[in-house]
């Protein structure tokens, strides 16, 4: 108001015009001022009055009228002024005294608990803080305590201080509201509540303690149960498993979308209107007894849905005013599950035909099967294993009739293999048992706790291990001491075994050949020795071909002069062994002994050569002395004295026996030389016997030595050369008469088998000894034995040059002291003598 006087003067002091506008405004200033009636009147009769004074007369009183009626309005509104500032004054006052009682009432209200309250006025980030910090923190220096107070990981727990760092930056940031019970780390709970209000973010915490402790807390346990109860609904709503609630009387009261579905309804909200069931009456009748007798009910039971029978596991609880279920598919498993009886079963019956014995224990140690094997192992009654016992039980029963091995602390040996029910892995280990026997012990843990037992009786196994160990060593052993070289190398061509006569005959280091060389390498090592590529190449085929893998006999014959004869063995494996053997004396003795039995052969045909000529020189003037003695005895040549006539006979007694050796020796070499042919045809066994007796009557006569001869009268004709079989009897016979004692006896016996004809010769003489036996058919051998044998040695092997021509053989039985039996086997089929004649 006082300014807008001021400016009033102003305008008058300046002109004398605005007068009137002055004298306006200060009317307009009245009446807004709420000016009287009657100083209104004036201020209007002042108008008048200005009006009615001529211009010219007025105008000195302009000014004065002017201050007049400022001074007059400015007094006015002084006045007005004073006495309503005064009044306001007056009112402030009350209201102040009023506002500061409240603000004391209001205070007491607030502080009549510990309590303390944070503030933030908008755009100050420094919080005002007043009330019992001693509620958070011990007493110490006012702005240290009010700092510590805003640190709030200071007095919460890290996690609540993050919360509530969080909260307070949303309301000061956003002006969102919070409310918070927590715990301090002095054990305090506390509340703190966060608000804007007045454009400033207030935060109040005050203990909980009381009533007002146990409202919070069942607030909280409230809250969670709204949010435990809301997230069981959503997780029903939304499992895919039918899920439903019924009310005491059994409709329904909740289902969600897989009951709608497996009840082959629409939707949810028809599902509940029609009451639908997915259960078979006599299934739903069941569980509702069970329910009513029992809080609980499960059972897998079958449902038919969209037309397609499905197995179902149905789990349903008895509430206070109806009841709850739940049914998990349970097809897939049902089936899974009766294929893994099956296969169980398979194998429970694959695991009863194993030799090894195996027992399977569950995770309580108890034994939930077991094969024949594993029975009859242990010795064990089907009746104790059927009752499950349990591992420690079987062990202790084994011990007690030492049948598993002895051991000086059993407790802690049975602790030991009783960690196998905690282990991740199989362990094996080896029982040696007092019986003997050796197992071989396996423990695995099997996947749903428990453990596999797997026993193999490995007895007979480490025996043919000890023994194959024994014959490697023996092996190993042989072939190093042995004189002859031997490698053995893989299909690869690489040496893998070797002997050291094999680095020494091939002038080869040891440690090299280690390494398994090529045969390529070893090849170019022994070059030096032997370098003829055809062999080598040979012998690199036999290695590394796959085709021919037979034997192959080599000689090598190296530089240094030695010979060896080297052998390809091929190996089952793959594998081919390599033999080398220094022939060097063998093949320079061979040579030498083939270069004297060239020498040998060549006297002996030379022999044969001079006996023949000889033979043939001898036949001619022994045929003219017999024929000359002969022409002598004739009675018609003229009369001879007695003395002459006994000369004559032992001439040609003489010549007669020249004559058969000569005989003997051509016919020997006859047949040496290949050139003796049979003559076969029937011969008459009778005759042919006459005719070899015929030439020994003399002898006979003279040596008082008598024949006895026994002939089957089935006997008959045979084929063969009759000439030679009589040789053969008078040879046998002669032979027989020249060991025989004076009155001894000589037998000739003859009969026929099937398929032979057989002589035979015995004499009483002194026998033959045992290592002259084998020499009896040698030419030119002649043993007297103490007889009066004197002869050429031919006849007998003359004997047996003739029957083997015929295909039959010559046996000799002698006993020494009771005479020789000469036995003579002629084959009655005499077609393949003719044919090998021919």
């Amino acid at each position: 108001m006082l300014g807008a006087v001021g400016r009033m003067r102003r305008t008058l002091l300046s002109c004398t015009s605005i007068v009137r506008v002055g004298i306006a405004i200060a009317a307009l200033s009245l009446a807004a001022t709420g000016a009287s009636a009657r100083e209104r009147g004036l201020f209007d009769g002042a108008f008048a009055l200005f009006a009615d004074i001529n211009r010219q007369e007025l105008a000195a009183l302009t000014v004065a009228a002017a201050v007049l009626g400022f001074s007059v309005v400015s007094a006015i509104l002084l006045m007005r002024t004073r006495v309503q500032a005064s009044r306001v004054a007056s009112q402030l006052l009350a209201e102040n005294q009023t506002l500061q009682a409240e603000a004391d009432r209001f205070r007491a209200l607030l502080f009549a608990e510990p309590q303390i309250l944070i503030s933030w006025h908008a755009g100050d980030d420094r919080p005002d803080i007043s009330g019992d910090l001693s509620l958070l923190l011990p007493q110490g220096p006012q702005p240290a305590i009010q700092q510590r107070i805003l640190a709030f990981g200071t007095w919460l727990h890290p996690e609540q201080a993050l919360e509530m760092d969080h909260a307070v930056d949303a309301l000061r940031e956003a002006g969102e509201a919070f409310r918070l019970n927590m715990t301090t780390s002095i054990g305090r709970n506390i509340e703190a509540m966060g608000r804007a209000i007045g454009g400033q973010a207030i935060v109040r915490i005050r203990e909980l303690s009381g009533l007002r402790l146990e409202v919070a807390e069942t607030n909280i346990q409230y809250r969670k149960l709204v949010e435990e109860t809301e997230a069981l609904r959503a997780f029903a709503t939304a499992v895919p498993m039918p899920v439903w609630a019924r009310r005491a009387n059994g409709t329904l009261s909740f289902a969600n979308a897989a009951y709608a579905k497996v009840a082959d309804s629409p939707g949810i909200a028809d599902a509940i209107e029609r009451n639908l069931e997915i259960l078979d009456r006599d299934d739903h009748d069941a569980m509702m007894r069970a329910l009513a007798k029992e809080s609980a009910y499960a059972a897998r039971l079958p449902i038919v849905s969209g037309g397609q029978r499905c197995i179902f596991d149905v789990h349903a609880l008895a509430l206070k005013d109806g009841s709850a279920g739940i049914a998990i598919d349970a097809t897939e498993a049902d089936a899974l599950a009766a294929a893994l009886d099956r296969m169980a079963d398979a194998h429970r019956r694959v695991l009863d035909q194993l030799s090894s014995g195996v027992a399977v224990f569950d995770e309580h140690r108890r034994l939930t099967f077991y094969n024949d094997s594993y029975r009859r192992l242990w010795d064990l009654d089907r009746a104790f294993l059927d009752s499950g016992p349990d591992d420690s039980s079987i062990l202790d029963r084994l011990r007690v009739d030492r049948k598993i091995p002895e051991q000086p602390d059993f407790r802690a040996w049975k602790g030991r293999l009783f960690e196998a029910y905690r282990a991740l892995e199989p362990a094996k280990d080896s029982w040696y048992l007092p019986d003997g026997r050796a197992l071989s012990v396996v423990t695995t843990p099997n996947p749903e706790g428990g453990v596999t037992y797997l026993f193999d009786d490995v007895t007979e196994s480490l025996k043919l291990a000890r023994q194959n160990d024994g014959l490697i060593r023996v092996q190993r052993e042989t072939l190093d001491n042995l004189t002859e070289a031997v490698a053995v190398f893989g299909s690869n061509g690489r040496a893998q075994l070797f002997n050291p006569p094999f680095a020494h005959m091939w002038k080869l280091s040891a440690d090299a050949l280690q390494e398994q060389p090529h045969i390529e390498t070893i090849r170019e090592w022994c070059k030096p020795l032997f370098d003829d590529d055809a062999i080598w190449q040979t012998l690199t085929s036999a290695i590394t071909g796959i085709d021919d893998r037979s034997t192959a006999p080599l000689r090598i014959e190296r530089k240094d002069g030695s010979v060896l004869d080297c052998t390809t063995m091929p190996l089952p494996d793959g594998a081919t062994m390599l033999t080398f053997q220094d022939v060097t004396d063998t093949v320079n003795v061979e040579r030498a002994l083939r270069e004297r039995n060239e020498a040998l052969v060549a006297a002996d045909q030379m022999k044969i050569d001079f006996v023949h000529h000889v033979s043939y020189e001898l036949r001619s003037p022994l045929t003219t002395i017999i024929g000359f003695v002969h022409f002598l005895s004739d009675p018609a040549t003229g009369p001879m004295t007695l003395k002459q006539s006994e000369y004559l006979s032992y001439i040609t007694t003489s010549t007669n026996a020249l004559l058969a050796i000569t005989d003997n020796i051509l016919d020997l070499a006859t047949i040496d030389a290949g050139a003796m042919k049979l003559n076969l045809g029937p011969v008459d066994l009778r005759k042919t016997i006459e005719e070899a007796t015929a030439g020994l009557q003399d002898r006979l006569v003279r040596e008082n030595i008598r024949l006895d001869v026994e002939i089957d009268s089935s006997l008959g004709r045979f084929v063969a050369d009759q000439h030679r079989i009589v040789q053969v009897l008078y040879n046998l016979l002669a032979n027989a008469i020249s060991f025989s004692p004076p009155n001894g006896t000589v037998q000739l016996g003859a009969w026929r088998t099937d398929e032979r004809v057989i002589f035979s010769v015995a004499d009483s003489g002194p026998g033959i000894p045992e290592e002259v036996k084998d020499k009896v058919f040698d030419r030119f051998e002649s043993h007297a034995n103490g007889s009066r044998h004197r002869g050429a040695g031919l006849g007998l092997s003359l004997v047996r040059s003739f029957v083997e021509m015929h295909g039959g053989k010559v046996v000799v039985d002698s006993v020494v002291g009771k005479g020789t039996t000469v036995t003579c086997e002629f084959p009655i089929d005499q077609s393949a003598q003719r044919n090998a004649a021919e």
